[in-house]
């Protein structure tokens, strides 16, 4: 046993595949958040500790004196939707920035060498003109949701020179995986049990997917290489699909007679184009393992289970 992580937002999408993939790499995982499990214990994710809390100061002092001060946290709380953050700016802003503060603040006072990871998200980056993108473009997210994820990163980078907490910061491009109840696939999946198969955008906008059990690994890596210079790097696969590509896909799977449709009308707050340059990923030895057909596949067969069809 390599000792206690914690993994705020362990029930999430995210959270609980992260909590899984420590505990696989040998850690005593206690997971925060809040009771989305549906019915299945926390310990089906290689949780062993759950405490149903916001992610506070208070919570995490506590949670230390119950089952151990941690070598680890991953902070898999925050904001996780550009159309909520465009709707609820000031829930968004606690839910990402506050928390995460917090999280830092525990590390500076209780736990100076616990080594802090962060998911961002490539949202930060903004309505990008190059692709692939390096991890040195500028930054200029286009929506509360973006901007948050930035302000996280600019916390995480300050504490990490100021008060030598080590860390590390990975960006997210699309994530995907079984039981992602939210974002295109889930709403391509219910519009094609509905025979109804139209979209917003042009077809053409370009992003890169990565299922989230290779993202769960990455972040294990992340572990391992986080440091008081805070790297930063990219999360994804290198490869970049037009959303008229990947609903092709889906729909296939669906019915063969499946086609998109496109509105031609862009969402408000997302880019046209989100693709990864993945070298830094690539120089700690992280190759994305799911190929986006079989994880099309795999989504599509869970959620017809899900629903019995």
């Amino acid at each position: 046993m390599k000792g206690t992580a914690f993994v705020t937002g362990a029930s999430g999408f995210l959270g609980r595949n992260v909590a899984r993939c420590l505990a696989e790499h040998g850690f005593h995982v206690s997971g925060i958040g809040h009771d989305n499990w549906q019915g299945r214990p926390p310990s089906e994710w290689g949780i062993d500790f759950w405490r149903t809390a916001d992610v506070t100061l208070g919570v995490l002092e506590e949670l230390a004196h119950n089952a151990g001060e941690p070598a680890v946290i991953a902070h898999c709380v925050g904001g996780a939707s550009v159309a909520f953050s465009l709707d609820h700016p000031r829930e968004d802003f606690h839910s990402t920035v506050s928390t995460a503060l917090d999280v830092l603040e525990f590390a500076r006072r209780r736990a100076p060498r616990v080594r802090v990871v962060y998911p961002s998200s490539a949202a930060v980056y903004g309505q990008a003109n190059v692709t692939p993108l390096r991890e040195t473009a500028p930054l200029a997210p286009i929506s509360p949701y973006g901007l948050h994820k930035r302000m996280v990163e600019d916390l995480f980078i300050y504490y990490s020179a100021h008060w030598k907490v080590p860390a590390a910061v990975v960006r997210f491009f699309s994530l995907y995986g079984e039981e992602l109840r939210k974002q295109l696939l889930w709403d391509a999946c219910n519009k094609a049990r509905n025979g109804k198969f139209s979209f917003f955008g042009t077809g053409d906008e370009l992003r890169d997917w990565l299922h989230v059990s290779d993202a769960a690994q990455l972040l294990c890596l992340a572990v391992e290489n986080a440091c008081v210079h805070c790297p930063i790097l990219n999360g994804g696969t290198g490869k970049g699909l037009t959303i008229r590509e990947v609903l092709t896909q889906l729909g296939l799977l669906w019915s063969p007679r499946l086609v998109p449709e496109f509105s031609k009308i862009s969402k408000l707050g997302d880019p046209c184009h989100l693709v990864a340059e993945i070298g830094r990923a690539q120089s700690w030895g992280f190759v994305p393992k799911v190929e986006l057909a079989s994880g099309l596949a795999g989504y599509v067969s869970w959620f017809r289970k899900e629903f019995r069809l």
